[in-house]
């Protein structure tokens, strides 16, 4: 038998050449993962992720529970190589927490990242879109949503329509059909004080309907992986145009 032994290499930047995009999914999503995987399949654009624990049962307890976990959630992805930026991605826990703790925890383990979650996100778009009164459609139950609408309203926007499908279950949630999904969206965004609407929560599916969504309502639409995952490419410096809605022209 010939051993080789000490063979020549030479190393090139690797699959993260443009970014290195660091993901904290919820144990309980279903969804996240594969949003992401579609727009983010670009070269040199490197997605990794990692999972946090939570509880199927969305609460603002459970939701709070999560603050213990970021930090090591954050410093399994890719240890020793650095991120551009990492996303946290759970809607309502970045709400429940604060945006700002939320990236405190990151930055412990990950100085050099630049942070977001679906809320930060989503507050991005509707800047970049140019629209300040929201429809927004959840799935939480109502000591969620109360939360969520409030934290909205705080950071200067109007809410005019407010609608759930007041399931608490994640796993379930994941599983609403996108067909439930557009109609919710219609019917909120059919009201004439709504300039947009907001899909919240990372277990809702939005992405490959989003598009003809847009085209039947006449106004914008986004999600929280829809705008996270914008988001998180911006923030990277991708400027790539992709076939997502409006929001990914800009």
């Amino acid at each position: 038998m010939k051993e080789l032994y000490n063979l020549a290499f030479e190393t090139d930047a690797g699959i993260a050449s443009r970014a290195a995009i660091g993901v904290i999914v919820l144990a309980s999503d279903g969804t996240l993962e594969f949003e992401f995987r579609q727009i983010c399949d670009l070269p040199g654009v490197g997605l990794f992720h990692s999972r946090i624990y939570n509880d199927n049962t969305i609460t603002p307890e459970t939701l709070k529970a999560m603050e213990a976990g970021i930090t090591q959630a954050c410093e399994v992805i890719l240890p020793g190589c650095p991120l551009d930026v990492v996303a946290y991605g759970c809607t309502s826990a970045s709400i429940v927490m604060g945006e700002d703790q939320v990236f405190e925890l990151i930055h412990k383990s990950r100085p050099e990242a630049q942070c977001t979650t679906p809320v930060t996100a989503a507050f991005a778009a509707f800047k970049a879109l140019g629209v300040k009164n929201i429809g927004i459609l959840t799935p939480y139950r109502a000591d969620v949503n109360v939360k969520v609408k409030a934290y909205f309203e705080k950071a200067g926007f109007a809410v005019p329509v407010f609608a759930s499908f007041n399931e608490e279950n994640d796993p379930t949630v994941a599983r609403i059909s996108p067909s439930s999904i557009k109609a919710a969206v219609l019917e909120v965004g059919g009201h004439a004080q709504v300039e947009a609407v907001f899909v919240s929560c990372t277990a809702l599916r939005l992405v490959n309907s989003v598009a003809e969504i847009e085209a039947e309502l006449g106004k914008p639409v986004t999600s929280s992986n829809h705008a996270l995952a914008w988001h998180c490419l911006r923030l990277a410096n991708v400027p790539d145009a992709l076939p997502y809605g409006r929001l990914f022209s800009l």
